[in-house]
């Protein structure tokens, strides 16, 4: 693996390191930091101020006081500030790439391809701002006319994950600043830069157009407990958007039954790839390399289940270990580096416990299936072969560079297999046959799927899965409406 580079000098030196609050960078309130850490070489890239209870209440206080404000800020005045935003990160991007690369490993390709992404969040929600549309007719008893009207839900608070710290800060962000909302932002511990980064570009633009900066607020912290709960126990705050685990969900979602919060929540995820014995095996490799590779398979949305017509399923493993063994493997700023590091120790160790079981259970390695030498949390590509249906690899979502491959017989059975799971966030199939693909529409239990490509998101479509994959959606024009209430006037 190539020497990492550091973090270019004059990006280092404009990343924000404290918590905003009001449209000012602040330290914690009791002076905490924790580090930030590249997991390509574990070396420290800075310190972040680690926000109390108090840092929160604080930043509910601003975004509070700021909404009546914001929410009378006129809806193409907000379309306009939003347009400017996306302009300045599309001015930024590869300062903004780089940040992602080194706090979250990913390849820089990659990390401009999210940056590229999230922009797309923020351009289309410009967009939106303006075309929240209403309801007036005449009801049907004649009496008198109804009316709805859409208004912004209030204070919101988003909880993001470490994998897209960008994209996932802009695809909460955006919508709700474009609806009327303020927002508190709790980014993840491991990749808070990004995010910080993304919200002074906001705080700029806002304060060059003499917008109130106190719509937003960032409050980076180790204990994510620590700043939510009081959040979410403040009857200030209306609405909670939450991507990461189902378990966290759960408990989330618990906490704001109390305050009948809105709630919209993008969790876990045991996608199905599936290969029909009809399909364009060479193209369902590049599929398969799409969905399961991209950030070192560290995606909600990453194939996990490779699900293959026992026809085949040989000549898909070989094109898809010739495709892996093409692979580079690296720190993300080194030129050339295709894969970079998981994003900690611990999940390293879970994915060689998942694949050492699905050895044990008389799965075949035919690629990878270890750590290499060197620093950094690196995990080999790995393509697995008659692994059990009951394997961990298969049941659990594995968040790591490994594909495991199981057979099937029939459509019927291949939608068994992808049905048996709590999970239901996205499907992925390759088949020539359309009419399979309206059936697989119909009988596959998931929010989202593919047919015939291995990348299914795009700003202008609704984000979101069923059953233990969460509820409510992001992106489109429904990710808009998360952040808006309805009220019907009767005249």
């Amino acid at each position: 693996m190539s020497t990492p580079p550091s973090l270019p000098p004059e990006v280092a030196a404009q990343l924000p390191t404290g918590i905003l609050i009001d449209g000012q960078w602040r330290p914690s309130s009791t002076g905490a930091t924790f580090a930030v850490e590249d997991p390509a070489t574990t070396e420290r890239i800075t310190e972040v101020a680690d926000a109390s209870a108090e840092d929160a209440v604080a930043a509910l206080d601003a975004t509070s006081g700021a909404f009546e404000e914001w929410r009378a800020v006129a809806p193409r005045e907000r379309a306009e500030a939003l347009r400017a935003v996306f302009d300045r990160m599309t001015a930024r991007a590869d300062e903004l790439a780089a940040v992602v690369t080194a706090e979250g490993g990913k390849p820089l390709a990659e990390s401009r391809a999210e940056v590229a992404y999230g922009a797309e969040y923020v351009r289309w929600y410009s967009e939106q701002a303006v075309r929240v549309d209403g309801l007036a007719r005449r009801a049907p008893s004649g009496a008198n006319h109804q009316v709805v009207m859409h208004k912004p839900v209030g204070p919101a608070l988003a909880i993001t994950p470490w994998n897209f710290p960008i994209a996932m800060a802009t695809r909460k962000i955006a919508p709700a600043l474009a609806a009327g909302c303020t927002m508190v932002v709790k980014p993840a511990q491991l990749t808070p830069l990004t995010t910080a980064f993304f919200a002074e570009i906001v705080r700029e633009v806002l304060a060059e157009r003499g917008l109130p900066t106190g719509v937003l607020a960032v409050v980076p912290s180790s204990s994510a407990r620590r700043v939510t709960e009081p959040l979410i126990a403040d009857p200030r705050l209306r609405k909670l958007s939450f991507t990461g685990s189902t378990e966290v969900g759960r408990t989330l979602l618990r906490s704001a039954a109390d305050g009948i919060l809105r709630t919209s929540m993008e969790l876990g995820g045991n996608a199905p790839f599936l290969v029909f014995e009809d399909a364009d095996v060479p193209a369902a490799v590049q599929g398969a390399l799409a969905a399961k590779m991209r950030n070192a398979g560290q995606t909600c949305v990453a194939a996990n289940r490779f699900l293959v017509h026992a026809s085949v399923a040989e000549e898909f493993a070989a094109g898809l270990v010739a495709a892996f063994e093409g692979l580079r493997v690296g720190h993300g700023a080194a030129e050339g580096t295709t894969v970079g590091p998981l994003i900690e120790s611990a999940a390293v160790d879970k994915v060689e416990e998942l694949v050492a079981a699905a050895v044990d259970g008389g799965a075949r390695v035919r690629l990878g299936g270890a750590r290499p030498e060197g620093p950094g949390h690196f995990y080999l590509p790995t393509v697995l072969t008659g692994v059990d249906r009951g394997a961990a690899t298969v049941t659990e979502e594995i968040f790591g560079p490994v594909a495991p491959i199981v057979t099937f017989d029939s459509e019927e059975d291949a939608v068994a297999l992808a049905n048996g799971t709590e999970f239901g966030l996205v499907a992925y199939a390759f088949t020539r046959d359309v009419n399979r693909a309206f059936r697989l529409a119909e009988s596959i239990e998931t929010g989202m799927l593919g047919i015939n490509r291995g990348m299914v998101s795009d700003a202008s479509a609704p984000f979101g899965g069923v059953k233990s994959s969460g509820l409510g959606r992001e992106g489109g024009e429904a990710g808009l409406e998360e952040y808006l209430d309805s009220i019907y006037l009767a005249i």
